[in-house]
C-alpha cells in the first residue's frame, strides 16, 4: 500500500463522483472535506486495513 491512495466515492449531497486522496499512515480517520463539485461538507471516515485498500465512507456533514 502506498502512503497515499486515490479513492473514488460519490458525494452524499450532489451524488457526483469524487476522487479523494487518502493518507494511509493513520489507521482510523474521520475528517470533513468539501465536495469539489457542489462545495457541501462531507464527513469522511477512513479505515486502513493491514492489507488491501482503504475503506472509505462518506456522509452528509450537518445534514
Amino acid at each position: 500500500m502506498n502512503p497515499q491512495e486515490d479513492v473514488d466515492v460519490s458525494c452524499p449531497w450532489c451524488n457526483e463522483p469524487v476522487t479523494l486522496v487518502v493518507e494511509c499512515i493513520e489507521p482510523d480517520q474521520e475528517y470533513t472535506e468539501d465536495c469539489p463539485v457542489c462545495c457541501a461538507p462531507m464527513l469522511v471516515r477512513v479505515v486502513i486495513p493491514q492489507f488491501g485498500m482503504p475503506q472509505v465512507e462518506v456522509d452528509r456533514e450537518g445534514g
